[in-house]
This record gives structure tokens, sequence and C-alpha cells, in this order.
């Protein structure tokens, strides 16, 4: 099968830089630290609504890991440095859809991401903070689902900020945007319903909040099912909008330099 050859292809080229990637989650395991250390000053005069210390501690915690399943992926799917190389032109010839291949090799990615970031970071917390475990085995298996949504949904993104790089001339501006837009909005420096008025609007009409604010909520405990059916929305939209692009790029190509 196609997806898993690839997506064990890209988890498998991954598997070389384990030393060198045990930094990073040194480094997230320690920005992880200085936002819980935050809340946790804040938390001494602040009732921190629903969520009080220890839901707060955990929202952080749970955030910070999710990261590295819903956010760190590759930039623009690997695209923009296609196109500056003139290997779009190949890609798109291969005999199998350009937002397929791409999409399985994203997955291998956020597979190896998932064992050797997000769990390790997460075992760490759960040793060091007083982390909330969800009692019932059945808020993991929607917590997990929430996460793969927010993944797609991401990879969705990426791929069509990869393909902009196409027409303009570069599109890595816009993967820092996104980033940008997405911690603000997406619920992990702050819960969306604390944001200003007219910035929790934009927020909840965006898919920013099913990147983190959804699945960690579920985590918790403190939202039901009912959120993945926005997540479900946002991934079949993006997914007809990566299609489509895909669908151009293949009638009108243009690569920089030729």
């Amino acid at each position: 099968m196609l997806f898993l050859v690839l997506a064990r292809k890209t988890y498998l080229r991954n598997l070389q830089y384990r030393g060198a990637h045990m930094v990073h989650n040194i480094a997230s395991a320690i920005f992880g630290f200085i936002y819980i250390s935050i809340w946790t000053g804040i938390g001494v005069s602040q009732s921190l609504g629903a969520y009080g210390m220890s839901g707060m501690i955990s929202y952080v915690a749970f955030n910070q890991v999710s990261l590295w399943v819903a956010a760190f992926l590759n930039n623009g799917l690997g695209l923009e440095q296609s196109v500056r190389t003139g290997q779009i032109a190949i890609e798109l010839m291969r005999p199998v859809h350009l937002f397929y291949q791409l999409m399985c090799k994203e997955w291998g990615q956020i597979a190896y991401q998932f064992v050797y970031k997000f769990l390790p970071i997460y075992t760490l917390y759960l040793f060091v903070l007083p982390l909330h475990v969800p009692s019932s085995l059945f808020t993991f298996i929607w917590t997990a689902v929430a996460l793969m949504l927010a993944a797609y949904i991401s990879i969705c993104i990426n791929f069509i900020i990869g393909a902009m790089a196409l027409w303009t001339t570069e599109s890595r501006w816009l993967y820092w945007v996104n980033y940008a837009f997405s911690m603000l909005l997406s619920g992990f420096l702050i819960p969306i319903e604390w944001l200003p008025g007219w910035l929790e609007l934009i927020s909840r009409a965006s898919f920013y909040p099913f990147l983190h604010y959804v699945p960690t909520r579920i985590y918790l405990g403190m939202d039901g099912l009912t959120q993945l059916l926005g997540s479900l929305a946002w991934c079949m939209g993006l997914t007809s909008v990566c299609l489509v692009i895909a669908r151009t790029m293949r009638r009108k190509v243009e690569v920089q330099g030729g």
C-alpha cells in the first residue's frame, strides 16, 4: 500500500537524527515549564476560571506536547524547496496525486514525532507535574482522534502554503504568519474564551481552535465529542481546497528560473 510505504520511508529517515532531536525535546520541555510557571504565578491571585490551578497546568502541558503532532510539520510540506530546485515539475508528472503523496510522507513525520517527541515529553510531565490523566479509555481514544484530525488540518494548511510558492517569490513568510496566528487563535497560549470578545469570534470562526484548544479540552474532559464535528468539517473543506489547488498546479506550473 502506497500510503504505508511513503509514511514508513519518512519515519525511517528521521530515525537517523534521534540524537539531535533529543535537544528539541529538552528545549520544548523547558518552554513548557516556563509557560506553566507563568500561569502558576497568575493563579496565585486569580481563580483561573473553570480550569483552576491544576487544570491550567494540565492545559498548558498537553498543549506543549501536542505541538509535535499538530503544529511542527515540514514547512509547506517541502513544496517551496521543490519549486526552487525545479523538482516540482517531476513531482507533478508522477502517477500519484501530489497532495496524496505529500500527505502520506507527512504522516510518517508525524508518527515519528509522536513516538520520539510527544511521548517522551508527556512522560516527563507525568512524573514532575500534577498532570491530569483521563480516567476513561474512551477519553484517550477521542483525544487521539482529535489530535489526528488536528494533524490533518495542519497538513492541508501547509500544503496550501507550500503551493503558493508556485505563484510567489517564496511562501516561507506565509508559514510564519500562519504560525503566529496559530499561537494566538488556537488556544495554545491562552484559552480562547479568555480572549477579547472580537478576537474570540475570529478564533471560533477559524480552524485554529481545532489544532490545540479542542483536543486539549477533550483530554481534560471539558468538551464532548460534538466538537469533533467541527474538526471533520474543516478537514473536508480544506481537502477540497487542496485538491483544487493541486489540479490548478498541474494545468499551469511556474517554476522560479524557468
